[in-house]
């Protein structure tokens, strides 16, 4: 059935195409009856799948990658869907509007995608202000699920969806000031994630990549782990790599997550890569820069989430993203080290079945 309809989405322009499927599904979703059908279709059938990391108890392993509800303003309906984890963002201090359209394309012959959106978003503020709103309606939702006040016949079974923030810097911001744009992001977002992850790798923000060295990476991250250390509960920090990046430069990263007691890894952002696409080359020429993100993608971030896994003796906790379409994939990430993982291009050509079917496999 899906594939049917994927058919006919993938006639129109695929950043288009996204909003209105979402937006349409935000409709729906807004009667309670609906709201309850769509849960007990697509939400995993089986309830034991619950991973404890991070001090953070995810209902499942499977989780949606950043930059696919940018905004915020899809969790209700990603929690519908079966989602364990939802990462928002990637999230800027002030709201900028990305790169240029068209900025997204299709690789259906590699079951793949190329975007170079440029962390478009609506800025830290107004994004902060609707996860107040979100974890505003949770609370109230658990007090009168603990008071006997909610009315069984609507009540929808759900655990609590975990949200990650995914952060990182505006265009304007040059790169010896970036750590500020962190800061602003961090503690503006804080009271309404459960978990941080710091955006280095994203290859459409010029010059970006180049904060993933060391010593750039050491003043961004220890400042956080700083201002982390004198909240009452601490945040989860994590930092988002490359699949780029040589050995030498993994081991840094491996150095310095271990240095700082960085909570985790997570492997990993889209690639400036093009070989083994059976896309014709032309067509690729046509589309230009951006990030490729989904099945080509598999082999190299499984080989990334390996490597950490054996370097570290599995000290640093890996969450995998790259390449999960189906369950036999989420589960070699998991056999490669792997503590959770997370789709993105795999939700787009899969469907909304995704989460129930991976977590049946598993």
């Amino acid at each position: 059935m899906y594939k049917l309809l994927r058919s006919v989405l993938f006639c129109f322009p695929p950043e288009a195409v996204h909003y209105l499927s979402m937006n349409v599904l935000k409709f729906l979703c807004s009667f309670r009856f609906i709201r309850k059908i769509v849960t007990a279709a697509f939400s995993p059938d089986n309830t034991d799948l619950q991973v404890e990391i991070f001090k953070l108890q995810f209902k499942n392993p499977v989780g949606l990658g950043a930059g696919f509800d940018k905004n915020a303003r899809y969790l209700r309906e990603l929690e519908c869907l079966g989602f364990g984890f939802v990462e928002i963002g990637t999230v800027t201090p002030l709201p900028q509007s990305g790169n240029d359209k068209p900025r997204v394309f299709r690789l259906p012959k590699d079951k793949a995608l190329i975007n170079r959106m440029g962390f478009n978003n609506d800025g830290v503020k107004v994004i902060a202000e609707r996860l107040k709103v979100w974890k505003d309606s949770i609370e109230f939702r658990d007090r009168n699920s603990e008071s006997g006040q909610a009315d069984s016949r609507l009540m929808i079974p759900y655990s609590r969806l975990i949200i990650g923030g995914n952060i990182g810097k505006n265009k304007i911001t040059a790169n010896e000031d970036a750590w500020k744009d962190y800061e602003i992001c961090f503690k503006e977002l804080y009271p309404f994630v459960d978990y941080f992850v710091v955006n280095v790798s994203s290859p459409n923000t010029p010059g970006l990549r180049e904060l993933q060295e060391k010593e750039s990476l050491r003043k961004i991250l220890s400042h956080l782990q700083t201002i982390n250390a004198t909240q009452q509960d601490s945040k989860p920090l994590l930092l988002k790599i490359a699949p780029d990046l040589t050995q030498e430069q993994i081991d840094d990263v491996i150095d310095l997550a271990m240095e700082i007691n960085l909570d985790g890894l997570v492997a990993t952002n889209t690639t400036i890569s093009r070989s083994g696409l059976t896309t014709p080359e032309k067509n690729i020429l046509t589309i230009g820069s951006g990030g490729l993100s989904g099945l080509p993608l598999k082999q190299r971030s499984t080989e990334v989430v390996k490597y950490i896994f054996e370097k570290t003796n599995g000290k640093i906790p890996v969450i995998a993203s790259g390449g999960i379409f189906t369950g036999e994939d989420a589960k070699e990430k998991i056999k490669a080290g792997a503590v959770l993982v997370q789709v993105w291009t795999g939700f787009i050509y899969e469907g909304p079945f995704i989460v129930k079917n991976i977590c049946k496999s598993i």
